[in-house]
C-alpha cells in the first residue's frame, strides 16, 4: 500500500531503538526522509546503519536530549535547515524507572515530567510553524498505561496521561492544518520491556526473566509485539490515508 507520503520529511525522537526506531524504519520505507535522534550516538549510528538498506528516502542522525530545551530547538531546526521543511512529527522517549509510588520522590516525578511531557510540549512548540506550512501531521507514542494502570509504573502511569490531554488539545488547536494522533502501545518485544522485567525479577517480582517476560505476554495473543506493527501504525496515522484528527490505535 502506498502510503503517499514518499518525499516528505519526519523527524522521529528516541529514536535509537524500540518503538521510535520501528516508527522511523516504516517511514524511512515510504520514501520519507528521516531525522532519527537519541542520546547515545554509538547507538543512534548503529540504528542509522540498520535503517538505510530499507529505506527509499534519506536517513539522517541527529544526538540530543529531550530534557534539554537547546537540543530540542536545535533538533527541529537542523530538520528543516537538512530538508528544507517538516511534514511529520513522531514523539517518543524512554520510559521512566519503574517502581511503586512508596518508592518515588519529588525528583523522581520531576524527572518524569520533564522526559515524557515537556519534551513534547518543546517539540510541537518549535515544530509547528513548519507543520502548518503544508499538511502535518503528530503522532505521540505513549503507552497502554494512560488507560490501565500497570503494576509498579506509577510515574509511566500518572505523567503520560498529560501527553494525551495535550494531543486531544493541539488536535484542535492545530486542525485543520495539522492532524494529531496518539498511539498507545501495549508491550512489545523492545529493551524497554527488557528492562523493565529484569528491574522486577532485581525486585523478586518474578524468580526469573523468562517468568517475567510470560507475564507481559499475557493478552489475547498470547504474545508480545513486534515494534515493526507500531512502526506501521505510525506511518499509517502521518499519511492522508488517515484523515481523521484523532484516533487512537493500541
Amino acid at each position: 500500500m502506498d502510503l503517499q507520503i514518499g518525499g516528505n520529511v519526519a523527524l522521529v525522537t528516541a529514536s535509537s531503538s524500540g518503538l521510535g526506531k520501528a516508527s522511523a524504519t516504516a517511514l524511512a520505507r515510504e520514501g520519507v526522509n528521516v531525522v532519527i535522534n537519541g542520546r547515545d550516538e554509538d547507538r543512534l549510528a548503529e540504528a542509522k546503519a540498520e535503517i538505510e538498506p530499507v529505506a527509499d528516502g534519506e536517513v539522517v542522525a541527529c544526538p540530543g536530549d529531550l530534557t534539554d530545551e537547546d537540543d530540542v530547538a536545535a533538533l527541529v531546526e537542523m530538520t528543516v535547515d537538512e530538508f528544507g521543511g517538516l511534514d511529520h512529527l513522531v514523539t517518543s522517549a524512554g520510559g521512566p524507572p519503574s517502581g511503586p509510588f512508596s518508592e518515588t520522590d519529588d525528583e523522581d516525578w520531576y524527572r518524569a515530567y520533564d522526559l515524557l511531557v515537556m519534551s513534547v510540549v518543546r517539540l510541537a512548540r518549535e515544530a509547528e510553524p513548519h507543520l502548518r506550512e503544508g499538511e502535518g501531521t503528530i503522532v505521540n507514542i505513549t503507552s497502554r498505561s494512560v488507560k490501565e494502570a500497570i503494576d509498579n509504573l506509577v510515574l509511566s502511569n500518572s505523567v503520560r496521561m498529560s501527553v494525551i490531554g495535550l494531543e486531544k488539545t493541539l488536535s484542535k488547536e492545530f486542525a485543520p492544518d495539522v492532524r494529531a494522533n496518539a498511539v498507545l502501545p501495549g508491550p512489545h518485544e523492545t529493551e524497554r520491556i527488557e528492562d523493565l522485567v529484569d528491574q522486577a525479577v532485581e525486585r523478586g517480582d518474578y524468580d526469573t526473566y523468562e517468568e517475567g517476560i510470560d507475564d507481559w505476554a499475557s493478552n489475547p495473543l498470547d504474545r508480545v509485539g513486534d515494534p515493526m506493527e507500531l512502526g506501521n501504525t505510525v506511518a499509517f496515522l502521518s499519511s492522508p490515508s488517515r484523515g481523521s484528527s484523532t484516533a487512537r490505535a493500541s
